[in-house]
């Protein structure tokens, strides 16, 4: 048994589409964290079977959606702005019969902006997302990027997903805020500390990388800009990191 699993927060937007990319499995389950639109309605409507839990964070919502289905023996998570497309669907139910491997790396087409990008770091984005019920945790202390603990071998899948991601640029300005700031959470508690040169030599690397090393020139203006913004959030880590270096010092005094 495959089952589905779209961890949701009012998602009425990008539900529909992502529920319908998910009729090929056997069972779809809609962890909703208590959604105030119309996110449930939609779920129930589409035939998923809805179960509401609070939310702390990702890997801690992924081990609760895990237990919560003792009876699949194949899940599958899914984003309600991912979809699923056939031919990665008829891969993910090959995968799960070869009995291969307990979990599968998924690939990832972005679309940002609007626009698929295949350079400057979005791509092959691989998420490990399929997994053999019991084989799997997620750390439960580690809330942003969440780090899978597998008991056994893993398989590459070669057909993407579609991830329908950052919409616009404020959208994803914010959410880069957030990744700077939890960044810098964890660059801090492992001891690394602000060197005057990484405001000046971080971002353009980081610029380079993204720009010439992974290709985004290949994107045109679309790729500049992405480039541009991401060496520009690597200065705004190095800013948080030492904020929370004067913030420990002031505290001490």
């Amino acid at each position: 048994m495959l089952t589905a699993i779209v961890l949701t927060l009012n998602e009425e937007r990008h539900l529909p589409d992502c529920l319908t990319s998910l009729a090929w499995t056997d069972e779809v389950v809609v962890f909703d964290s208590f959604s105030t639109d119309a996110t449930v309605t939609l779920a129930e409507q589409a035939g998923a079977r809805v179960i509401q839990h609070p939310f702390e964070n990702y890997p801690r919502q992924r081990n609760a959606a895990l237990e919560a289905v003792p009876e699949a023996e194949w899940v599958l998570f899914v984003d309600a702005d991912e979809r699923i497309p056939p031919p990665l669907a008829e891969e993910i139910r090959a995968a799960t019969r070869a009995g291969q491997a307990v979990a599968a790396w998924i690939p990832r087409h972005n679309y940002i902006f609007g626009r698929l990008t295949r350079h400057a770091g979005w791509f092959p984005d691989f998420q490990l997302r399929l997994l053999k019920n019991g084989k799997v945790r997620y750390d439960r202390d580690r809330p942003v990027h969440e780090l899978a603990l597998v008991d056994g071998p893993t398989v590459h899948l070669a057909h993407p997903m579609v991830h329908l991601n950052y919409a616009t640029v404020r959208e994803f300005v914010v959410k880069q805020h957030y990744y700077a700031e939890y960044n810098a959470q964890i660059l801090f508690q492992e001891g690394r500390r602000v060197r005057p040169w990484n405001y000046i030599l971080q971002p353009p690397r980081h610029f380079w990388w993204r720009f010439v090393t992974l290709q985004g020139w290949h994107h045109g203006f679309h790729g500049l800009r992405l480039s541009l913004l991401m060496a520009y959030f690597q200065l705004v880590l190095y800013q948080r990191l030492k904020a929370l270096e004067v913030g420990v010092s002031e505290n001490r005094t």
